[in-house]
C-alpha cells in the first residue's frame, strides 16, 4: 500500500525526470499556450505549494497556501528547481501524515480585509493535495511541451491522474 509521502515522491520523480530533459532556455520560453508563462513558471509554482506545506508544519501555524515565496530562481534554472525537490522530498520523509494541522483557506476574494477561514485537516490530506496539485499543473507543463518542444520525450504517465492510469490499464 502506498502511503502519501510515497505518491508524492513518485510525483516528485517524474518532474525530476522531465527537469533533466529540459534546457535552461527551453524552460524560460515564454509559451503562448500559457498565455506568455514558462514551464519553469509551473514547476515553480508547484514547489511552492510543498514548501509551504512543509514550512508551516514546522512552525506549527496553519498552512497558507497563499503566502508563498515566489522565488524565481526556480522558474530561471532546472537544475536548481531539481535540487529543490530532492531536498522536499527528504524532508518529508519523516512527516506524520496523522498529524492534524490547521489551514488557512483562501476563497476568490480581492479584498485583503476578507477574513480568511482556519479548516482542520491532516499532513496527509495536505500531502495529497500537494501531489493532485503537481499531476494538474504537470497536465499543463505536459501541454506546453507538447506545443512548443515537440521533441521532448515524455513519460506517458506525467500529468495524468493515478485514477486515469488505472482506466487505461483496463
Amino acid at each position: 500500500m502506498m502511503n502519501c509521502i510515497e505518491g508524492l515522491r513518485v510525483v516528485f520523480g517524474q518532474m525530476d525526470q522531465l527537469l533533466a530533459q529540459l534546457s535552461p532556455q527551453a524552460y524560460t520560453c515564454p509559451l503562448a499556450v500559457f498565455g506568455g508563462s514558462t514551464l519553469g513558471q509551473h514547476f515553480r509554482h508547484i514547489i511552492d505549494f510543498a514548501q509551504c506545506l512543509l514550512r508551516d508544519v514546522a512552525q506549527n501555524a496553519p498552512v497558507d497556501y497563499a503566502a508563498r515565496t515566489r522565488d524565481a530562481h526556480l522558474e530561471c534554472e532546472p537544475t536548481q528547481a531539481r535540487a529543490v525537490l530532492a531536498k522536499l522530498i527528504e524532508a518529508f520523509e519523516d512527516a506524520d501524515e496523522h498529524q492534524t494541522i490547521l489551514v488557512r483557506a483562501d476563497f476568490l476574494s480581492i479584498d485583503s480585509e476578507v477574513q480568511r477561514p482556519v479548516v482542520s485537516s491532516t499532513v496527509g490530506r495536505e500531502l495529497m493535495f500537494v501531489h493532485d496539485h503537481a499531476v494538474h499543473h504537470l497536465a499543463m507543463i505536459r501541454m506546453g511541451i507538447r506545443a512548443a518542444f515537440p521533441d521532448i520525450r515524455l513519460n506517458p504517465a506525467i500529468g495524468v491522474a493515478p485514477a486515469t492510469l488505472r482506466f487505461w490499464q483496463q
